[in-house]
């Protein structure tokens, strides 16, 4: 059992730490910036070849609605910052069915423009830089017999190259991913990811940038409830943080507890 100090003050006591992914542990925000502004730009050259009354300023300036980009940044809890990839090719088609499109007519054109940015190249796929001082803390819980586990919307396959990239899969137990059900925020996601951990929720923490990440917790009955807001432009709303934390170097281990 570990005790986690948050700028020296403890708040819980612990066997295993959960962590999200995208704009927890990961800088996320530029890649998905990216990755929406090419979704967008494939989304309007194959609406305008398949369904030419389709006003492109219209499907354009949805679609960053629907994605969350706003002035040049993401909402945190917008549906490319939180959902899955499934998650985002139905609010896509769902914005498409809004603009005059048949529903599956409006998930044929969704589908095709996500495996487009895929197949195009049209984003850079190195997983994203960690964000300052998680590596540190994943290899000090590790170090120190601290099970740690990812919970995140990405695939298995993403998750997987993130920590293989920052050599970080050795200090991760296990991952629960957008590829295993029920996906996050269901909180038997959580419940199934402790039970793989054999530790039970309220022996863990849950770190997360999610309004959602931090309500699947407290149903899961998770023991330290953790909300990070570091991790973007614009910090994310978090009124079920149990404990608020803007930077990984506040938080520290003890296991003296």
């Amino acid at each position: 059992m570990a005790q986690l100090l948050l700028k020296e003050n403890p708040i819980c006591n612990c066997q295993g730490v959960l962590f999200d992914k995208d704009g927890t542990l990961s800088h996320s925000e530029p890649h998905l910036l990216e990755l929406a502004e090419a979704r967008i730009k494939k989304a309007i050259e194959i609406a305008q070849e398949k369904t030419p009354a389709l006003q492109a300023p219209a499907l354009g300036d949805t679609l960053r609605r629907a994605f969350g980009v706003h002035n040049g940044m993401l909402d945190p809890g917008g549906t490319l910052a939180v959902a899955s990839r499934q998650d985002n090719i139905a609010s896509t088609a769902t914005v498409l069915c809004l603009l005059g499109c048949s529903w599956p007519q409006a998930l044929a054109l969704a589908h095709a423009c996500f495996d487009a940015v895929d197949q195009d190249n049209l984003i850079d796929t190195t997983p994203s830089p960690l964000l300052n001082g998680a590596g540190q803390l994943m290899r000090d819980l590790y170090q120190q017999g601290v099970t740690a586990a990812v919970i995140s919307n990405d695939t298995r396959s993403g998750i997987e190259d993130f920590l293989a990239h920052h050599e970080l899969k050795a200090c991760v137990a296990s991952i629960w991913s957008a590829d295993d059900h029920p996906r996050k925020p269901d909180p038997q996601a959580v419940l199934e990811l402790c039970e793989r951990l054999d530790l039970p929720p309220q022996r863990c923490a849950l770190v997360g940038d999610a309004e959602t990440d931090l309500q699947m917790a407290l149903e899961a009955g998770i023991g330290g409830v953790i909300g990070f807001t570091g991790g973007w432009s614009r910090p994310p709303e978090l009124p079920s943080a149990q404990y608020l934390l803007h930077s990984w170097e506040d938080l520290a281990l003890n296991t003296a507890a």
